[in-house]
């Protein structure tokens, strides 16, 4: 019996957020999926008005498979992650046992294909593109919980901010996105 599938579609158990009160619920297949379009639109921004040549379906398949550790993991809170250096690399070590063991839940003919995106090159453009549309996603989270009034995320909002304008000196399709998207996240349906 071979379980990889059956983990992946787990990620919709898995709650993001969970130490904020939140007005709007997201799980991880949802945050998934909004990091492949986010990524799979900066690919195809870079590559049309910037000349660039990313593989745009490699960044969205990043992207489905960025954070599957988490299946058995759970959603670890960013500042717990990230205290500091020691944390960080014990997650990194947990993360690390866990992909294995999700590489391992699949034939060993299937094995090779899906390395790659469980275990990316993190010097790949494409691997570097899905990083920033997970920070993209964050943000738009953010973003759409306070417009819904929700204080809470006013920090975390603040905090991507800064990220994102500090990235977008050096990924012009993210300054793109940002300039002529993001707007629309603060409106309604009618609107939209």
């Amino acid at each position: 019996m071979y379980t990889f599938y059956a983990f992946m579609n787990r990620m919709k158990l898995i709650q993001r957020w969970n130490l904020m009160r939140s007005n709007v619920k997201e799980d991880l297949m949802q945050h998934s999926a909004s990091v492949a379009i986010f990524g799979h639109a900066l690919g195809i921004i870079r590559n049309t008005l910037f000349g660039g040549n990313v593989d745009v379906d490699k960044i969205a398949a990043l992207a489905l498979y960025h954070d599957t550790a988490e299946v058995v993991s759970g959603d670890l809170p960013t500042p717990v992650k990230y205290y500091n250096d020691s944390m960080k690399g014990a997650y990194a070590e947990i993360e690390t046992a866990i992909n294995q063991r999700l590489l391992d839940s699949l034939p060993k003919e299937l094995r090779a294909q899906y390395d790659g995106y469980i275990q990316p090159d993190e010097d790949s453009e494409e691997y570097k593109l899905m990083k920033i549309a997970d920070k993209l996603s964050a943000y738009v989270k953010c973003a759409e919980e306070k417009l819904l009034g929700n204080r809470e995320f006013d920090k975390a909002f603040n905090r991507l901010q800064k990220v994102l304008d500090k990235t977008r000196k050096d990924y012009p399709e993210l300054g793109y996105f940002l300039d002529n998207f993001m707007d629309g996240f603060n409106e309604s349906l009618d609107i939209l």
